[in-house]
């Protein structure tokens, strides 16, 4: 099995999906990823689904050079953003491998969240174009690999009852807490 990322999650709770050497651009795959990075799945297949038909757009915040403004960036509070198309397709491919994957091991589909998706380069495939006076220029194209971790959502575990000694007002310090806690396990 391969390494990912991220270790610390339970491969018992979760679903993975990875894609190497993928022909399509890091930069905009980038970005796209770093939009939907913990989502719930079924926000984050609907906004990819969006990009495509171009009624959502995905904020260019790192690779954003020269990249035109455009009004739907404002519910990401930029200017910049566009609606990378083929790395919507890579990417709804992935969650969509996950979410198999998923069902598989016999987790709640409707549950998953996106908590780990990792887009890093790969190597760049060398072409070259003519131009004018006999010079000859290079044509590289800049893939990726592309991870991605689902796992089931926390359970929302209500706040217990308020400490009676914070409200009287009366204050300690982590050393006065330890001591306190160290008395009591002693006398129960």
């Amino acid at each position: 099995m391969p390494r990912y990322g991220a270790t610390e999650i339970a491969p018992t709770k979760s679903a993975r999906a990875r894609g190497a050497y993928l022909r399509v651009s890091f930069k905009n795959t980038r970005e796209t990823a770093q939009a939907i990075n913990g989502w719930k799945l079924q926000r984050a297949v609907q906004f990819l689904e969006n990009v495509k038909s171009h009624t959502e757009a995905v904020p260019m915040r790192r690779y954003a050079g020269s990249t035109g403004r455009c009004a739907q960036g404002k519910q990401w509070g930029v200017s910049k953003a566009r609606w990378p198309v083929k790395s919507a397709e890579f990417l709804l491919d992935l969650l969509r491998n996950a979410e198999a994957n998923a069902d598989t091991k016999g987790l709640d589909t409707g549950n998953l969240i996106v908590k780990h998706i990792q887009v890093n380069q790969a190597p760049k495939n060398r072409r070259r174009t003519y131009r004018a006076h006999g010079r000859i220029n290079p044509y590289m194209s800049n893939p990726c690999h592309i991870e991605l971790i689902l796992t089931e959502g926390e359970e929302v575990v209500q706040k217990g009852p308020q400490v009676v000694e914070r409200e009287q007002g009366l204050h300690f310090s982590s050393r006065q807490r330890g001591a306190r806690r160290a008395r009591a396990i002693t006398a129960a």
